[in-house]
């Protein structure tokens, strides 16, 4: 996977940045899907690596749980986190034992589960309305 990360980072557009970020999600089948960030002088119409990898994979018709690891690699010798963005969509995706692994190009990783990442997530859940009546 590190090499195949390495080799994906060339692919980011980040003139603006320059935060080189690439991304592969693999799937309960062992399907890859790979992503880079795609920045804009908009930043709002930006999209991350993580994301892109996601979308991939909904694209061709991948749902909710059937994705098994996320592995995410910056061009420099940190070990970044996914952003609050990314983290509420894989937690959409990801049943919460599934595990998110951070890489810097060195091969050093952290290796998350998504309940780690998403303690206190917002869900489908968080969306039902409950009338309650004070009397």
């Amino acid at each position: 996977m590190l090499e195949k990360l390495i080799k994906l980072l060339d692919n980011s557009y980040s003139p603006y940045s320059n935060f080189k970020v690439a991304a592969i999600v693999i799937m309960k089948d062992k399907k890859e899907y790979s992503g880079v960030n795609v920045e804009n002088a908009s930043f709002g119409a930006s999209i991350c690596a993580e994301r892109n990898a996601i979308f991939n994979a909904i694209k061709d018709g991948y749902k909710k749980n059937d994705f098994e690891e996320l592995y995410i690699m910056c061009a420099n010798e940190k070990i970044s986190m996914p952003c609050m963005l990314c983290r509420q969509v894989i937690q959409e995706f990801f049943e919460e034992d599934k595990k998110i692994i951070s890489m810097n190009p060195n091969g050093e990783k952290i290796i998350h589960t998504v309940k780690e990442l998403c303690p206190y997530p917002f869900s489908s859940e968080d969306l039902k309305w409950k009338v309650v009546l004070l009397v």
